[in-house]
């Protein structure tokens, strides 16, 4: 194959997520690790991919031995795109949305410590007295995380806002 296709293949899905007979889907995690193998070979670079199913949802994470192999991708936005491209080529195969989770090289782990110190933060403003604090924008993904931080303090968290502002506010319960 020439790069030119191998780069297409990797932006629309790989051709062989599409060969399976039809009546027959694999697990959407499967599938997504196979186009993310797809794209790591496509890229030239390892990772091991490690699939996880928890309430219903698959968890891909792709780690290394050479994290730095992999830090290129691990940044939020290009994880972000990833994962997308992941629950797009498995919604192909399958007919059916995905809620897939994508983590690469522990990026889901540190943004969810990120989220925690901004929970913290936000609640002391609140126990100095005001009223509400927001948080910037995020995913619904890491908005899920917030509302669950936030209910563990035992204090309330609503979503807020459109499509790329949609945020959380958080207030006393």
């Amino acid at each position: 194959m020439n790069p030119t296709s191998d780069t297409i293949g990797a932006i629309t899905g790989p051709e062989d997520l599409s060969a399976a007979p039809a009546g027959i889907h694999e697990d959407e995690g499967e599938i997504a690790a196979d186009y993310i193998e797809e794209l790591l070979d496509i890229a030239d670079l390892d990772g091991d991919i490690e699939i996880d199913t928890r309430g219903g949802r698959s968890y891909l994470s792709v780690t290394s031995s050479e994290h730095a192999n992999l830090r290129v991708l691990a940044r939020p936005e290009t994880v972000g795109a990833l994962q997308e491209l992941s629950r797009i080529a498995v919604q192909t195969k399958t007919g059916e949305y995905s809620r897939l989770i994508l983590d690469i090289g522990g990026s889901r782990e540190a943004r969810a410590g990120e989220l925690a110190v901004l929970v913290k933060k936000a609640i002391e403003r609140l126990e100095e007295g005001a009223d509400s604090a927001a948080l910037p924008p995020m995913s619904s993904y890491e908005r899920k995380l917030v509302h669950d931080l936030v209910s563990e303090r035992a204090f309330h968290s609503e979503s807020e806002g459109e499509g790329r502002d949609r945020h959380t506010v958080i207030r006393r319960a």
